[in-house]
């Protein structure tokens, strides 16, 4: 390869292109990538990831495939690069055949820089010939968390990249994503087979973001505060809720408040009314938007002055991606939690949803029975939606039960049982994790410390507290007591790696009130252990 560009050459680059010079942590990702390595890079949202694979791509002779889980995520990254001169074409189920050809074809030939493609579209052997011929010179895995079964919106079709890149011959890989605590950092650097990959984290500090939590008893008293609240704000924003019902009441209740400027936004809205509602928000027409969080992701808005959760997230991963939505331009904005304990268990109830060990089974047997059978037979069959299907194949391929090619699927072992039964327990493990990140949001709910440095502490970023821009570090007296509690002499430091002798090893995150850790296990997820126990039994190895 020949010598990486300057740090000036890549800037005057982004300058035409883009209109703006790259801030450090995308200046390094842009010149890993040029230098030849594998690159992780991880940006908060709102900090310009698109523009690392921009600036590189431009620079890198041959073209770029981006993998982007969503239609309208690359609808907008393509609508992006139109000013730049670089060719970019959407390569999914919105186009049509012809439409699809002829992006592979422009590809093939050189007129096409960047090519966005849905994984789904790696199960297609038409679709692998053709980028096989193209040889892209970089391939960009956008939204990289989706590819770990640790993250927060694990899609089990990202699954099939791995074996894209290994027929592609592996070219450079740029990984991006804007949330991803160390374990998820781990998979995907394994899962997608980066090779000596450079990590590169940017701040995921958010001073200008106010972080609140304001606790309720009463399910009555959360939704007067919420439209009290509502009639006080100024400027633009989001309010999220769990359900589509939940959504539609909230902005019921806004409209007869009187409140003008009120839409929402959920996956059971006619295509057409999503796309309205969208355009209105982000042309300042809708001043505020209740949604589920089918709202969010390739929102590019930069004056959103407030994020509430009217109900609790899912993780504090999905959490920190939905808030980084709010104060993109730099300006204060205002994140609140509306905390109802009672809440909580919807969450649960959400996070209970892992496949039983019969379903895995059933698949696996059917497909020993007859050796090797098309996917789409299998889901007949077996009446398993889609994205059903998919993931326990995923497991069961894992596992080494079955192998995936292209539009079949073939066993690929004599001991079927032995390898349902690893991919049912890799399942329960995964269950525990969820299971486990829900109660991460009742911790950070219920934290009398720096809220900050709870989310930072999360992501493995080292941050001490009072922030001052939190409600509890605006408590002057609880920031005293939490600053008396600390140990900087602590047996197990934030960070350091743990094993325990029934749950493997582990990182811990965090100490609460000097009194207890909370560690995340590779095997059971969020742990909060007491210290004393830990100490007084010599539970945790430091390793």
């Amino acid at each position: 390869m020949a010598s990486t560009p300057s740090a000036a050459t890549i800037q005057k680059t982004a300058a035409r292109l883009l209109g703006f010079e790259l801030r450090d942590p995308q200046l390094r990702a842009v010149r890993a990538v040029l230098s030849g390595r594998d690159t992780l890079a991880l940006l908060p949202t709102g900090a310009g990831k698109s523009a690392i694979y921009q600036v590189a791509g431009a620079l890198i002779p041959g073209p770029t495939v981006v993998v982007s889980p969503l239609i309208a995520l690359q609808q907008d990254q393509v609508a992006s690069l139109a000013d730049t001169g670089l060719g970019a074409v959407g390569h999914n189920s919105a186009a049509s055949a012809a439409e699809r050809r002829e992006a592979m074809a422009d590809l093939a030939d050189g007129d096409l820089e960047f090519l966005f493609v849905a994984p789904e579209q790696f199960a297609s052997t038409e679709t692998m010939e053709r980028l096989k011929a193209a040889k892209p010179s970089l391939f960009v895995v956008d939204e990289a968390h989706c590819v770990s079964t640790w993250g927060h919106d694990f899609r089990p079709d990202y699954r099939r990249i791995d074996a894209a890149l290994a027929e592609l011959g592996h070219p450079p890989v740029l990984a991006l994503t804007a949330t991803a605590a160390p374990p998820v950092r781990r998979e995907i650097v394994e899962t997608l087979g980066l090779e000596d990959a450079a990590v590169i984290v940017g701040g995921f500090d958010r001073p200008e973001l106010d972080l609140t939590v304001r606790r309720f008893t009463e399910e009555e008293a959360k939704r007067r505060a919420l439209l009290e609240a509502a009639t006080e704000v100024s400027g633009s924003g989001i309010v999220y809720a769990a359900t589509r019902k939940r959504v539609e009441e909230l902005v019921d209740a806004l409209r007869d408040a009187g409140l003008g400027g009120v839409e929402g936004y959920h996956a059971g809205l006619a295509k057409g009314r999503r796309e309205a509602a969208h355009e209105a928000f982000t042309a300042g027409e809708c001043r505020i938007m209740v949604a589920t969080t089918a709202f969010g992701m390739g929102i590019d808005k930069p004056d959103v002055r407030f994020v509430w959760h009217y109900d609790v997230a899912d993780s504090i991963d999905s959490y920190y991606q939905e808030i980084g939505r709010a104060g993109r331009d730099g300006d204060p904005a205002e994140i609140v939690l509306f905390w109802r304990a009672e809440d909580l268990g919807l969450r649960r109830f959400f996070a209970a949803g892992e496949i039983p060990a019969e379903v895995f089974e059933q698949v696996a047997g059917i497909v020993a029975a007859d050796g090797a059978l098309p996917v789409a037979d299998l889901a007949a069959r077996t009446e398993l939606s889609d994205t059903r299907l998919t993931a326990v194949l995923n497991r069961l391929s894992e596992a080494g039960v079955v192998v995936v090619d292209g539009d079949s699927v073939r066993v690929v072992t004599s001991d079927v049982d032995a390898g349902v039964a690893q991919a049912a327990a890799a399942e329960h493990a995964h269950g525990e994790l969820v299971r486990s990140r829900v109660e991460m949001m009742r911790a950070y709910a219920e934290t009398p410390g720096c809220r900050r440095e709870f989310l930072l502490t999360y992501f493995g970023e080292t941050f001490s507290g009072p922030c001052g821009g939190c409600d509890n570090c605006r408590d002057t007296e609880a920031v005293a007591e939490a600053a008396a509690e600390a140990d900087p002499d602590a047996p197990y430091p934030p960070g350091c790696a743990v094993e325990h002798p029934e749950w493997g090893r582990g990182s811990v995150l965090r100490i609460e009130d000097g009194e207890r850790l909370v560690v995340l296990f590779d095997t059971v997820g969020y742990k909060t252990l007491s210290l004393a126990v830990v100490t007084d039994s010599d539970l945790l190895a430091r390793r």
